[in-house]
């Protein structure tokens, strides 16, 4: 017999009272108060954001796909660190025509085929803002066009080498981990 626990729609919180108490050009907070699934009344606060894509971008036509990554200071990180191409999706904008806006204000690049890969959300305990990785292949340079604020690095690096920068800790980014990682995994269940 089935368990009849998977087949009920599961409950979702209360929300009591919600206000917000900063907006900015990127996020808002909001500080709410709910009644959970589980019963228990308790305050969130919640970091609101419209979403965000991420890119996988490869090559194509070599043994092994080259992926492009980019290194740029994060003042939040206090470092420079590496990372897929990845931006805000602006509203009332497609998450895949922000994908390609975002690849090409970046790098310069465009690519001929995307594929959405994955959608996750990298901090859920305090932050709403989901993120759908998209694989772009089939890559033609180009001539980047950077925000004022965006000073990058390009670098086209094996997916081998990528996977041994994870491991390492070398890469520190989580959307760029889970991409990296999820790439890797896709081509060894193609083998």
């Amino acid at each position: 017999m089935a368990n009849s626990n998977r087949l009920k729609k599961p409950k979702r919180a209360q929300v009591l009272s919600s206000r917000t108490v900063y907006r900015g050009p990127v996020f808002w907070v909001t500080s709410e108060r709910v009644v959970e699934p589980s019963g228990i009344r308790v305050l969130r606060e919640v970091v609101r954001h419209t979403g965000s894509v991420v890119v996988l971008a490869t090559t194509d036509g070599t043994r092994e796909p080259m992926l492009l990554l980019e290194r740029q200071y994060r003042h939040a990180a206090n470092d420079y660190l590496w990372e897929l191409p990845a931006g805000r999706i602006d509203k009332g904008e497609r998450p895949l025509a922000a994908a390609k806006r975002e690849l090409l204000e970046e790098t310069g690049y465009r690519a001929r085929r995307w594929k959405p890969i994955l959608r996750f959300y990298a901090s859920p305990g305090f932050v709403a803002e989901p993120m759908t990785v998209f694989w772009a292949q089939g890559l033609q340079a180009g001539e980047a066009q950077p925000e004022a604020d965006e000073v990058v690095e390009q670098h086209l690096i094996p997916l081998s080498k990528a996977v041994r920068m994870v491991i390492r800790g070398t890469i520190q980014d989580a959307k760029t981990i889970s991409s990296v990682l999820w790439l890797s995994h896709h081509r060894t269940r193609q083998k």
